[in-house]
């Protein structure tokens, strides 16, 4: 009979969770983790991966539209929607089948099933191979979450779409509906959009994106109108009426005016809500709030030996903040010393529609709060040299620092690769650089880097190509 007591069982495989098992493996702990999908959860087969797989194919058509700017030339230029899907659908094995040689290679065992608290120190599995119980010493909880539903606007899989439905059409749609502007619903709305859906978006706040700076905002709302979307802000969609082959959408907006659009599909994207069902966390005294475990600085649940991450602790509901806490979790219960708690506002943030957003700390009317004298510098794609040879002259970087200190506060991108670019004031907040560093630093010429460099030095008076 396997043995089935460990030092650490986690429950559910997504960035959190197969990272903290990589980290627990190499740290010598005698680790499982119980997936009942697929290994690497939602992100690697259903998510981050897979969608930037499909909108990879939707930047090559858009680009090929495009030739006769860059003196070349192509006849019938068409597209196949089943081969596109079939190709994210491959990369995404490629990544899940990728994860399976990380656990063997760390000696993690893969226990497949639905796994639950079962009292202290104890993971009950239920699955095909039948049930069974695990001993831990610790367990991670790391369920990650699923689309939020709202009521009457409940998808069906077939009309009104979440993402999971999206990612494989059987064929694309004429029209769509995107309810909510967050990261994904603007992704698949400039996939969609790309491929020539007349695409709706309705945002019930007052912008588009509203987690990212409102400047960015209003530019990713300029871009996104001048390709052909239609952006209805301070609006709600109040009901769904489901025809044969569409929807009718009555949305009412916030001076009280109705209107109503026909879809052929529709796709909910208004949040996510943890995956907090059936684990037994009342029974094991875990706390829950609006949908959500309640963890401490070091993601402990308040039980002890019980930790919580990624998505089922909250936003924001990144891959890579689950990842950094499944690495925080695990070093924190193998008693590794000089830990830091998570910051979220060195957490990068990355839209990859067209154009890309990205961005990592304060908007600039966060930072402003409460007084603080800031410095914020701007910088246009428009003023560099490799924007303009690429041919996506369409951009601005923004730094906001505080005037006294020289602190980055925040950064906020739109254009080219800024989800790339963004990584570099990431790294200069994690290493606490202020604007004498960033001014220092050399950038290598032509880039599309040097519009972060242009855009410090133009918050303090010293911008050189503008």
């Amino acid at each position: 009979m396997a043995d089935t007591n460990y030092d650490l069982v986690i429950i559910g495989s997504g960035p959190g969770g197969y990272v903290a098992a990589v980290r627990a493996g190499q740290l010598g702990l005698k680790t499982a983790i119980v997936e009942r999908d697929a290994l690497g959860g939602i992100c690697l087969n259903w998510g981050c991966i897979p969608t930037k797989a499909l909108l990879r194919s939707a930047e090559i058509y858009h680009m090929l539209h495009r030739l006769e700017e860059f003196g070349i030339k192509a006849d019938n230029i068409s597209f196949d929607a089943a081969a596109v899907v079939k190709r994210s659908r491959k990369v995404a094995e490629t990544l899940s089948n990728g994860v399976k040689f990380l656990m063997k290679k760390n000696k993690v065992d893969v226990i497949e099933g639905v796994g639950r608290l079962a009292g202290a120190g104890k993971v009950a599995v239920e699955g095909k191979a039948g049930k069974s119980e695990l001993t831990a010493k610790n367990i991670i909880l790391a369920t990650g979450a699923r689309a939020r539903t709202l009521p009457g606007l409940e998808p069906d899989g077939k009309l009104v779409w979440t993402y999971r439905e999206a990612m494989v059409p059987p064929a694309m749609p004429k029209s769509l509906l995107v309810i909510g502007s967050g990261a994904i619903g603007i992704e698949f709305a400039s996939f969609y959009r790309a491929f020539g859906a007349e695409v709706t978006v309705v945002e019930v706040m007052d912008r588009i994106l509203p987690v990212e700076d409102a400047e960015i905002s209003e530019l990713a709302a300029k871009a996104f109108k001048k390709s052909g979307m239609t952006i209805l802000t301070s609006a709600k969609v109040e009901k769904l009426d489901k025809g044969a082959g569409s929807v009718t959408a009555t949305i009412v907006t916030k001076d009280g005016k109705s209107q109503q659009i026909t879809a052929e599909r529709v796709i909910s994207a208004v949040g996510i809500t943890g995956n907090v069902e059936n684990l037994g966390l009342e029974a094991a005294g875990v706390k829950v709030e609006r949908g959500h475990v309640v963890v401490n600085e070091w993601l402990e649940t308040g039980v002890k030996g019980i930790y919580a991450i990624g998505d089922l602790v909250g936003a924001p509901w990144l891959a890579h903040k689950a990842m950094h806490e499944g690495v925080m979790a695990v070093e924190r219960l193998a008693g590794l010393k000089e830990l830091h708690p998570l910051d979220v506002t060195k957490v990068p943030g990355c839209t990859y529609s067209y154009p890309q957003i990205a961005s990592v700390g304060l908007t600039e009317a966060k930072a402003g709060e409460g007084g603080r004298e800031i410095r914020v510098g701007r910088f246009p794609f428009r003023g560099n040299g490799k924007a303009i040879a690429l041919g996506e002259p369409d951009g601005l970087v923004k730094t906001i620092f505080d005037a006294k200190t020289g602190e980055l506060l925040g950064a906020h991108m739109i254009g080219a690769e800024v989800t790339e670019l963004i990584q570099g004031y990431t790294v200069a907040k994690t290493l606490e650089a202020t604007e004498a560093e960033l001014m220092q630093t050399i950038f290598p010429h032509p880039t599309l880097s040097e519009t972060m460099h242009e855009s410090v030095l133009d918050a303090f008076g010293r911008a050189l190509h503008i």
